[in-house]
């Protein structure tokens, strides 16, 4: 179903499917088309509210009954890591970040499916191929980034070992944390939580004042990591507020509670076209 604002960019839902986080729900996603010259400021727009990308779609969780799903950022300025969190970034420290342009490699392919087979062998992209994988990578109409983290292989002279893969936006405000994978067998490096530790440095070096992180969704096992960032928070009730305590934020939403698409269409603020 089609929905749209005056002058505005095309909103759709998707039909209900079976939710990836919480057993017994159903998912369903309000999307819009992200292309044109004005690209980054819709992206920029959108994200401060609620919304991610994939690909040339931006898209944000809006389910029928049910909005447990809350985009999640964290507050650069306010961050400090806890003690694991700082062990996890002592032993990362001699792993090499490189930035690069939003282009696939067969190398990192190989990672990207080691990564699914041993952690999401049952998920959603557990079937996809070189080329479905470079377009999740290359099919980009705003600022992107792969973010490469490279491991010094003692006693050889081949060029360092890809370990860690990060796809990143870089947003007026901050860096989104499109996708990222790492090698399932380096388990004790805690690579996914270095990846978000060294981009909270990215922004801080750059100015920038969030880490977008995705969405977290209370009670589902996969997100928990989220909350043990500190000055974190997530969009809720069309505002960011802090995160406070994740036990909190209650699941149970009664169908009545959910506002209707033409409603949360029309609260969606755009970015101001110039005159």
């Amino acid at each position: 179903m089609r929905h749209s604002l005056p002058h505005a960019p095309q909103f759709y839902v998707t039909a209900p499917q079976p939710c990836p986080y919480l057993h017994g729900r159903a998912e369903r996603k309000l999307f819009t088309a992200l292309a044109g010259d004005a690209a980054n400021d819709l992206n920029n727009a959108l994200s401060r509210q609620g919304f991610r990308r994939s690909q040339n779609v931006l898209y944000r969780p809006s389910c029928e009954s049910c909005v447990a799903c809350m985009s999640a950022r964290i507050r650069v300025s306010e961050f400090v890591p806890t003690r694991t969190q700082r062990r996890v970034w002592r032993r990362n420290a001699g792993l090499r970040r490189l930035p690069t342009s939003a282009w696939a490699t067969e190398e990192q392919y190989e990672l990207f499916r080691r990564y699914l087979d041993e952690r999401h062998a049952d998920g959603g992209m557990a079937d996809m191929d070189i080329f479905e994988f470079a377009a999740m990578i290359e099919e980009t109409p705003v600022r992107t980034r792969v973010i490469e983290y490279r491991q010094a292989e003692p006693g050889s002279a081949e060029a360092d070992r890809l370990i860690a893969v990060c796809l990143t936006d870089v947003l007026d405000d901050g860096l989104s944390l499109v996708y990222s994978f790492y090698d399932p067998l380096l388990e004790p490096l805690s690579l996914g939580t270095h990846i978000i530790l060294d981009h909270v440095e990215l922004a801080r070096s750059a100015g920038l004042p969030f880490v977008y992180l995705g969405y977290w969704v209370p009670g589902s096992r996969k997100m928990d990591y989220k909350a043990r960032f500190s000055a974190l928070e997530i969009y809720k009730g069309g505002v960011w507020q802090p995160i406070g305590d994740p036990a909190q934020h209650s699941l149970d939403i009664h169908p009545l509670s959910v506002d209707p698409i033409v409603e949360q269409v029309a609260r969606i603020t755009l970015p101001q076209k110039p005159r």
